[in-house]
């Protein structure tokens, strides 16, 4: 039954699209299900207090993950916020790149932020940005989501923030902080061989710069200094004082509520001098024009309360001043607007793995697939499965199965997760989003088409990790 309950809602999670049924919504209630049917079954013998030690101890490992993941998105709202996105938008778009050099950059900037943000957020971002520059050519769309989604992927594989696999195993403590860097290499190679290869593909052509240029807001600069300052903090938690890394990312948002204290307290400066002059003089128009005007005539007749009208568009004008204005910094309004669905989606898968491992299903899993095989064989079908599971589910999987396994199989089991999702344009979060958010541009069927290029970057990056990271592999 609960096999069943976890299969239906998973089906439902990836049709999300289709049905518009938001993911979180089955999953938490196959999730909520699953532990009322072992919950009835222990009960029945006597081992209900077994049951709710294991419930405890996976929602203790998800709200480990809750807590890291919304410090990172609260961050990265507030950065959308003071339009520090915005800012490297049109800065690109001005800069004369043609499409070819847009794709590599896009594809280097998603690879360099999804190595400390989700990639999520970083596909996202890089999707706004290649449908602004784009908008003109549908082939360099969808081949530069493709791009983003495979870096994206990569870039996150080989940091210990960056991605929701690295994240579990870091907590879990099978790999070591800095081990996880090992990866870079094989995850570079994973991003640039089917890059390499899509490239040809791009138009040559140059897209058409924007003339608006929207200022950074205030304290911007500093918002990304602090989120930079929240990762170090995280990574010291871990390294020096052996806490939890969230502990460390909790400690990191209250550098991000004094500033928006500071933002609130501290007045932003009033407008430009010239801005204000000319606001001055338009005013003033306003109300020469309503002294003069007891009565306006308009289109042939008498409008007798056209003086009232006037004077009231001086709150017009008002609101246009209040918009030269830096409005009210509130943190906590960042934190409401994070991505619920997707925090609520990973409560549901966490608790459904949950349920399945203390069952033993995961355990005869285990048996099966690295008692049964070549550890290395059984991590590249991880990869594979990866592809059509959300690589978060498929590394709680394998940590929850505990295989026997050296340090290296341990970073090659990282690396398949991570990159493995790129191969469909499903596998991953960046694909999914990147669909949503494209509207038809890009699709499954152009995602699948540049699968066969993923596949060779797949394999060469676990031959890359074998050739440059053969000492964790001995015993």
């Amino acid at each position: 039954m609960i096999v069943l309950l976890f299969v239906s809602a998973y089906i439902l999670a990836m049709l999300e699209e289709v049905t518009e049924l938001r993911k979180s919504k089955p999953m938490v209630f196959a999730a909520s299900l699953i532990w009322v049917i072992i919950a009835v079954v222990y009960a029945g013998g006597s081992m209900t207090e077994k049951a709710a030690m294991a419930f405890r101890t996976t929602l203790e490992a998800y709200a480990e993950l809750f807590l890291f993941i919304l410090v990172s998105m609260t961050y990265l709202n507030a950065m959308e916020d003071r339009g520090v996105f915005e800012r490297l938008r049109v800065w690109l778009l001005n800069k004369n790149f043609n499409y070819r050099q847009l794709f590599w950059i896009t594809g280097f900037l998603a690879f360099g932020i999804s190595s400390a943000c989700n990639n999520l957020t970083t596909a996202l971002l890089m999707g706004s940005v290649i449908l602004a520059m784009g908008k003109d050519n549908q082939r360099f769309i969808a081949l530069s989501c493709v791009n983003v989604v495979v870096a994206a992927n990569a870039g996150g594989s080989f940091s210990p923030f960056g991605d929701i696999t690295t994240l579990l195993v870091w907590q879990k403590g099978v790999v070591p902080f800095g081990d996880f860097f090992s990866l870079l290499i094989p995850a570079m190679i994973n991003f640039v061989v089917p890059a390499a290869i899509m490239y040809f593909w791009i138009p040559e052509a140059c897209p058409v710069p924007i003339e608006e240029s929207q200022p950074m807001k205030r304290g911007g600069i500093v918002i990304i200094f602090l989120f930079i300052l929240t990762i170090i903090t995280s990574a010291c938690f871990e390294n020096f004082l052996h806490l939890p890394p969230t502990a460390g990312m909790m400690l990191g948002l209250t550098y991000l509520k004094f500033f928006s204290y500071y933002l609130q307290k501290i007045p932003p400066k009033l407008i430009a001098a010239q801005d204000s002059a000319q606001y001055e003089a338009e005013k003033q128009i306003e109300k020469d024009l309503a002294v003069k005007n007891l009565t306006v005539v308009r289109e042939g007749y008498i409008d007798y309360f056209g003086p009232m009208k006037i004077m009231n568009r001086m709150e017009e004008w008002e609101h246009k001043k209040e918009r030269h204005f830096d409005l009210p910094f509130d943190v906590f309004s960042k934190v409401a607007n994070l991505e619920w669905d997707t925090l609520l989606f990973f409560y549901g898968v966490m608790l459904a793995v949950g349920g399945l491992s203390f069952v033993g299903y995961l355990e005869l899993t285990s048996q099966h697939l690295y008692a049964g095989m070549n550890p290395t064989i059984a991590n590249i079908l991880v990869g594979f499965a990866s592809a059509f599971v959300d690589n978060g589910t498929i590394m709680l999987a394998v940590l929850t199965m505990a295989p026997d396994i050296s340090q290296g199989q341990w970073l090659l089991v990282t690396l398949t997760a991570g990159v493995g999702g790129s191969m469909l344009a499903v596998g991953s979060a960046a694909g999914v989003g990147l669909m949503g958010q494209t509207k038809g541009l890009y699709t499954f069927t152009s995602h699948l088409k540049c699968t066969p290029a993923i596949m060779l970057g797949f394999f060469a990056s676990i031959w890359v990790h074998f050739l440059i990271n053969g000492r964790y592999f001995v015993e």
